[in-house]
């Protein structure tokens, strides 16, 4: 048993961060997120929008949030990591569960106290998200079915990053800067359908390397990346219900499909290989700034 003391517990966890939750990927995905769900959800409203200290606080939330599901992540797939991932740094006592599940107490202290500061109700929505990740591990350890079947633990998990989005739109509601309709729904579902395109282009490939854990072994390759773009294509499908009205302009976001369209014509000409991941980061990204500058610039 390795025992640590405790001025050695913050190197430990920053090295943990700094390869596992990669600050340059997790950080820049939870901002842009962030401010282009609540740049949107202001905007539909007609309202200018421009960022202040809630969003920050909106910000701040969703990626320790998402650091605490890493942090999670890591517990759950021990043992899966102890055969096939032998070098991560919980199978190889770079960092123990007790290092991070205090963490991730510390990480839930900080994230209520930012928004109960400003409203009872964010902290409880931030909240909600977290204490549903937290019921997931011992989900999947009484039952295989839910850990080992892939689809099925992602219908299971995915709701975790729905709640994270309800939390930023819920908490523009509770702060007076919206009021919630329709239109947020649809908001929500652009977000989950980016969320799930990148989610199946990671896990798309015609052939799956020893201990990886596909969608695709499930459909098979050809299906998955069927799959994978229609999930590109329900974001866009989302955009166009959005912002149609706005004439000519509203057809912006079909310019962002041109990305999973080059990543499934590429998958299925190769016959090898995975997805290729730039296809889908970009188009994770390219959703996500160009619905941000639509929100910035005066109309």
């Amino acid at each position: 048993m390795t025992t640590v003391t405790a001025p050695r517990v913050p190197a430990r966890l920053a090295r943990f961060v700094l390869r596992m939750f990669r600050p340059h990927l997790y950080v820049t995905y939870g901002t842009l997120w962030v401010l282009a769900l609540e740049s949107t959800a202001v905007t539909l409203t007609g309202t200018p929008w421009r960022p202040t200290g809630a969003t920050w606080t909106r910000v701040a939330s969703v990626v320790l949030a998402l650091l605490f599901l890493r942090m999670l992540d890591e517990q759950k797939d021990l043992d899966h990591d102890r055969v096939h991932h032998p070098d991560r740094p919980l199978v190889t006592g770079a960092i123990t569960a007790v290092e991070l599940r205090g963490a991730m107490a510390v990480l839930t202290a900080v994230v209520a106290c930012l928004n109960a500061a400003r409203s009872p109700a964010a902290a409880l929505l931030i909240l909600a998200a977290l204490g549903y990740a937290t019921l997931l591990a011992p989900l999947e350890r009484m039952s295989a079915t839910v850990r080992d079947r892939q689809l099925l633990n992602l219908a299971v998990t995915c709701p975790v990053q729905v709640l994270l989005g309800v939390y930023v739109y819920g908490s523009l509601a509770a702060d007076g800067t919206l009021a919630a309709d329709r239109r947020g729904a649809v908001l929500l579902a652009l977000c989950a359908c980016v969320f799930l395109h990148f989610e199946f282009a990671r896990k798309t490939a015609w052939r799956p390397a020893p201990g990886a854990r596909l969608y695709s072994a499930d459909l098979g390759p050809r299906r998955c990346a069927m799959v994978t773009a229609a999930w590109a294509a329900g974001a866009v499908g989302c955009q166009l219900v959005l912002f149609l009205p706005d004439g000519a302009a509203g057809l912006l976001p079909c310019l962002t499909a041109a990305l999973p369209a080059w990543g499934l014509r590429r998958f299925l000409r190769a016959r090898r290989g995975p997805w290729p991941l730039p296809a889908a980061t970009g188009f994770v990204a390219c959703t996500y700034l160009t619905l941000i500058v639509r929100a910035s610039v005066p109309r």
